[in-house]
């Protein structure tokens, strides 16, 4: 997810990696907030794959100063990511199909629809396997477990609800 963030970051202008952890920081806060160490890796697999390039330069203090810029693969590769298959752990689930969500600007209508299905579909199953847990007779829950059991079955039906108004929304856009 941290390589779609940079490259998400990098539609908007050339930036140096801190630039792109405040940038992260500020739109991304309530889902994600990579470390330097992550952002560092991400930024050298994203320039070997030739999804950005990076020039330096020497601040009016003398600082040397890395600044990155998306390239046209760059732009391939965000669209690529944003339709990857997420992970089938609901916790991570959650966090990275809001962040696809926010971004969805950068696919075309059928792109979206193919995205919007894939994680209508994950949290129809994720809310499911909550809802059954908390129906079944057999398994004896807290009074805690079942209170937190069914706020993950509030919060994956109200990821439902988002993705069904982009839905109608695109539909709507489409014709």
């Amino acid at each position: 997810m941290i390589e779609l963030l940079i490259l998400y970051v990098l539609t908007k202008r050339e930036v140096t990696m801190y630039g792109i952890n405040k940038e992260i920081e500020s739109e991304f806060a309530p889902y994600t907030s990579p470390s330097f160490g992550a952002l560092k890796p991400a930024l050298r697999r994203l320039e070997a794959n030739g999804a950005i390039t990076s020039r330096k330069m020497m601040s009016d203090g003398g600082k040397l100063s890395v600044f990155y810029s998306l390239t046209k693969e760059g732009r391939k590769l965000l669209k690529e990511l944003l339709l990857e298959d997420l992970s089938e752990n609901p916790l991570q689930f959650l966090s990275n199909s809001r962040i696809k969500l926010s971004l969805a600007e950068f696919l075309e209508g059928e792109e979206k629809e193919e995205m919007f299905l894939h994680l209508k579909t994950l949290a129809l199953k994720f809310r499911s396997e909550a809802e059954n847990i908390l129906n079944d007779e057999y398994i004896k829950l807290s009074f805690y477990q079942k209170i937190v059991l069914d706020n993950t079955v509030c919060e994956f039906t109200n990821l439902i609800n988002m993705i069904e108004g982009f839905e109608k929304d695109n539909a709507g856009f489409s014709k």
